[in-house]
């Protein structure tokens, strides 16, 4: 499974066992947050004023 754009917080925990680990590094650190189970890693990379595709790059690395 592929981890896209449109993938939810909550879902991309679940699809990669090192999403908490990369998604902190990238400065998202409210991963247990309320809106976390709601928003998408889209919404939060422009939340947080960062680049998607290095963060969705990093978070399917590895993935098969």
């Amino acid at each position: 499974m592929k981890i896209t754009k449109d993938t939810l917080i909550s879902e991309a925990l679940k699809i990669n066992p090192k999403a908490a680990e990369i998604l902190m590094k990238y400065g998202m650190g409210c991963l247990g947050c309320p809106s976390s189970q709601m928003e998408s890693l889209a919404q939060a990379a422009e939340i947080h004023g960062l680049e998607l595709e290095p963060l969705l790059e990093e978070l399917n690395k590895d993935l098969q």
